[in-house]
């Protein structure tokens, strides 16, 4: 059963461990003729889905030296994993399965594990992982992603959709004519709703909607937009017809609907 949908109706987080193998994302992202590999859009829609506890990446990173800086300003711990030392690229396989596997056995609060790469030889990690009752999400380059990893994933993501994936709705050009800090404030509010939706959330809660922003931009407060509550703030993005909201009865909270 997929946690991401539990955890939130139950007012928890899923805790998700990112293992990337580096060098085949980067082979991918070569063939797929990409100028440069973005780490931020992958940890953008993982963190839609929970909290990143763990972010490990393995490479030579010597052949890598471009990536080590953005990589370290987004927490990634790069595990260094020398051709000269090693026996090529299979070393760097072994060391993420032995370190997912003893995160899986070791931290039971980490339920969902994504695993960046296209190589076939993960889908017994997959398969593993999944046995040890976690959610598996995959993340590849299309052309260079085996078929049976992405087939034993609870879920796979392509980098190619990241990288397009882009909405121009009727709400942004109303958001245009926006001052700056209230532009910002319906922008994230607008960004978390999508996110739900990709998610398949069938009721969108304005707890929900805030729980999202908040991990994707940990600062946020409702405050420095000069609202008092959230709700306020969701009431103002009502009247400006950039939602819709609805009150439950029993809980006297809002539900959010999108605007076509």
């Amino acid at each position: 059963m997929e946690p991401t949908k539990e955890t939130i109706a139950g007012g928890s987080e899923s805790k998700i461990a990112l293992f990337m193998d580096f060098e085949n994302i980067a082979l991918g992202v070569r063939e797929a003729k990409y100028k440069n590999f973005e780490i931020s859009k992958i940890l953008e829609r993982l963190v839609e889905k929970g909290k990143i506890v763990c972010k490990k990446a393995y490479a030579d990173w010597e052949a890598y030296v471009k990536y080590k800086q953005p990589f370290h300003e987004a927490a990634i711990e790069l595990i260094e994993v020398p051709r000269k030392s090693y026996s090529g690229k299979n070393s760097a396989d072994i060391r993420m399965v032995v370190d997912a596997m003893d995160l899986c056995s070791s931290k039971e609060h980490i339920n969902v594990f994504a695993i960046a790469s296209g190589d076939s030889d993960f889908s017994p990690l997959v398969s593993k992982l999944k046995e040890n009752d976690k959610y598996v999400i995959g993340i590849g380059v299309k052309n260079s992603t085996s078929n049976l990893l992405i087939e034993n994933c609870d879920e796979f993501i392509f980098y190619e959709d990241l990288v397009r994936e882009h909405t121009t709705t009727a709400q942004t050009h109303k958001l245009r004519e926006m001052p700056k800090k209230q532009k910002e404030a319906f922008e994230r509010i607008l960004d978390a709703i999508q996110a739900l939706l990709r998610e398949n959330k069938e009721v969108i809660w304005g707890s929900m909607i805030k729980q999202t922003i908040k991990r994707k931009h940990p600062e946020f407060n409702e405050e420095y937009y000069g609202y008092r509550s959230f709700s306020q703030l969701l009431e103002d993005a009502q009247a400006r017809n950039m939602l819709s909201l609805k009150k439950d009865t029993r809980s006297g909270s809002y539900v959010v609907m999108p605007v076509e």
